[in-house]
């Protein structure tokens, strides 16, 4: 390899953490630094529909969406996503069971239920298993001593129907929270009128898509809404003592028939079930300020199926997929003169099985399993340290890893990975100006799906021939070593941050369209970018919002056959714009530009293909009476824009075009409508 040197990075970090003089101070409380943001109060700010990627869309400058359906879209952050970044719900790991990420893991909590979401970017966390490029931490209500609670009902475009009620209170010692939720809606519709179905056919019968199997849906299921979903969260945090805490939670998701019109399948049902339990004790002696000790569980159950579509007549396939991850989470804080000392074990398994079925029976057992009963299981050791002098502060992170991955089919490999991962953070403070800049090394093992998919089998008849073999069992881990440096000021009606990276990936895992099996190939690659975001209080009424993103990737040379060296999934340029008008804290009125330049760069040999730039308009406006009742007004695409926003790599299993050299892309919705009604008692 070539880039930075694999021992640089450890050897400057730990250079540099050994020169740090000491001076007196306690522990310091950071709840955020500025290589972090932190979007608050989401339960409040966005309350169009329970999908998690469409408010973090318009909320960061940093995240791109990948549309899917109406609801359960996924993130990329910084032109990396699925793996390559890692998301927690209140510090539980959770994977989605679907390989075609029909449920990625930010689909598995619902807006309404988050307080805030702290999006770190960079390998600048050493606490969880797999953070690459980027660390997204969800955070759910917590609940208060007072009791008190919420009910709110929204209606909008397309027989959008939400309902929700939150309840929460106990006393000094017990707390308790409670929030359900039920939604739906109908197929929307994109700017030119099309809904689903319409979004179909216009691919048909401009001869883009291939009909040899009928992706259309079956005239009794056209007007099938676009998904149905209920939530429910229960929490209880009970302080046993001034010294020990006790932290229980469950969560659990249920969605019925979510369609998915640019794939061949659709979503019978999703259901997910979250449990976590923490526990804290405090003041324990001079080495354990704090000891937690944290467990959870999350299974998700998926099957898909093409039961809806013209395909599906008279036989019917079904792709059954389960997932469980199992976790433990050992942490101790400790101070000891000017450093701030966390050390930890942790432990995750994930078991991840998927099956094909016909009509509804298991497929001979030679062509069952899609991906076969893989286990992958994780042990970390991490240490972390946070020193202080004077306007410096130095954040120092290690994690060393023990990965082991095994499937039960016999004729594939298991693989075992370990890997010595750490970064350097610096923050310097001069008055209004907050200059940071880090190093750092992380990796993330290949999942089940990149090791060891198996297609779906081409003849059921014939015994003779094989499904292909999508994964391919001998791929490396992935390396980032990366650099980021910036600036934030803040000034008195004034805030700008400014940030760039630059980003090394040894053994980047692609995706290569161009072969009949293995398709996943390891490349070294380049990714580099800038962020600009901030604020300006224009009057006492008015302030602005603003965000900026812009990132290039480049694969060091061709994938096996193919000649482009574009990387995949890198967005254009795209900006956000926010002006909010506050008459008096009971009203608010706000007017919101969304946009992005064309995407000129993509991969075309792997499906991506050429988008256009776009701009869309948002209003909204709230008013808040005396008596507890808050109304909302709003409407998304103004101007009722035709307008896509995430391309179409062949990774995910998208419907085809005639000439299979790109797929389905999938419109974003048109002008929509909505309203929200909370009470608030």
């Amino acid at each position: 390899m070539y880039g930075i040197p694999k021992g640089v990075t450890l050897s400057v970090v730990c250079s540099l953490w050994l020169q740090a003089s000491p001076i007196e101070l306690g522990v310091i409380e950071v709840e955020t630094q500025v290589e972090s943001e932190v979007i608050h109060d989401v339960h409040g700010e966005d309350i169009k529909s329970a999908d998690l990627a469409e408010a973090l869309f318009k909320q960061s400058p940093s995240v791109a969406m990948v549309r899917r359906s109406g609801v359960a879209n996924d993130v990329i952050v910084r032109g990396q996503k699925k793996d390559n970044i890692n998301v927690t719900i209140d510090g539980a790991k959770v994977c989605g069971a679907c390989p075609n990420r029909m449920d990625p893991p930010v689909s598995h909590v619902l807006t309404n239920t988050i307080e805030s979401i702290e999006i770190n970017e960079g390998p600048y966390s050493v606490e969880d298993f797999g953070v690459l490029s980027a660390d997204v931490k969800v955070h759910t209500r917590k609940p208060s001593k007072e009791w008190h609670g919420d009910v709110t009902l929204g209606y909008g475009s397309w027989n959008y129907q939400k309902g929700a009620v939150t309840l929460s209170g106990g006393s000094e010692r017990v707390r308790l929270l409670f929030s359900a939720s039920t939604e739906k809606s109908e197929q929307y519709e994109d700017g030119n009128g099309d809904d689903f179905v319409g979004q179909i056919q216009r691919e048909i019968d401009a001869g883009r898509v291939s009909t040899t199997k009928n992706p259309q849906y079956q005239a009794k299921y056209q007007g099938l809404d676009a998904y149905k979903k209920q939530t429910m969260m229960f929490k209880l945090f009970w302080d046993i003592t001034d010294t020990q805490e006790l932290k229980l939670s469950y969560t659990a998701n249920r969605s019925d028939d979510v369609l998915y019109p640019s794939s061949k399948m659709d979503a019978l049902y999703d259901d997910s079930d979250i449990y976590n339990l923490t526990y804290t004790i405090k003041s324990l002696g001079a080495y354990s300020q704090k000891l937690s000790l944290q467990l959870y569980q999350s299974e998700v159950d998926h099957p898909m199926s093409t039961q809806y579509r013209e395909m599906g007549k008279p036989t019917r396939m079904t792709h059954a997929l389960t997932t469980k991850m199992q976790g433990a989470k050992l942490t101790n804080l400790m101070g000891y003169k000017t450093h701030r000392i966390t050390v930890g074990v942790d432990y995750s398994l994930r078991n991840w099985d998927g099956v094909y079925l016909k009509n509804d029976l298991p497929l001979a057992e030679n062509f069952l399993h899609s991906i076969y009963d893989v286990d992958t299981q994780n042990v970390a050791l991490f240490l972390k340290d946070e020193i202080k002098q004077g306007d410096l502060t130095l954040d120092f992170g290690l994690r060393y890893d023990a990965t082991q991955i095994t499937t039960q089919n016999a004729s594939q490999q298991d693989n075992d990975y370990t890997q010595l991962n750490g970064y350097l953070f610096a923050t310097y403070d001069r008055g209004d100006y907050h200059y940071f800049g880090g190093v750092g090394k992380s990796s993330r093992v290949p999942d089940g799906k990149e090791l060891y998919w198996v297609g779906s089998p081409m003849k059921q008849a014939d015994r003779t021939m094989k499904a292909p073999v999508i994964g391919t069992p001998t791929l490396n881990e992935t390396l980032n070593y990366e650099v980021d440096m910036g600036v934030e000021m803040e000034f008195d009606d004034l805030s700008l941050k400014f940030k760039g990276f630059y980003s090394y990936l040894e053994d980047f895992i692609a995706y290569n369209a161009s072969k009949a099996n293995n398709r996943y190939e390891s490349v070294d690659a380049t990714l580099y970018g800038v962020t600009m975001s901030g604020s300006y209080i224009a009057t006492e009424s008015l302030y602005v919002d603003y965000g900026l993103s812009y990132q290039k990737g480049e694969k060091e040379r061709p994938l096996e056959g193919q000649s482009g060296t574009n990387m995949p999934e890198i967005p254009p340029v795209k900006y956000n714009l926010a002006l909010t008008y506050g008459y008096d804290e009971s009203f608010d009125l706000k007017a919101e530009m969304v946009g992005a330049g064309s995407w000129s760069d993509y991969d075309e040999e792997n499906g991506e293909q050429a988008m256009e730039s776009y701009q869309v308009f948002n209003l909204k406006t709230t008013k808040r009476f005396e008596s507890g009742i808050e109304l909302t007004l709003g409407v998304d695409n103004l101007f009722d824009t035709t307008y896509a926003v995430s391309n179409t790599y062949k990774d995910l299993i998208l419907l085809p075009t005639v000439t299979r050299s790109e797929v389905m892309l999938m419109n974003e919705p048109g002008r929509y409508f909505y309203t929200h009604l909370k009470y608030t008692f």
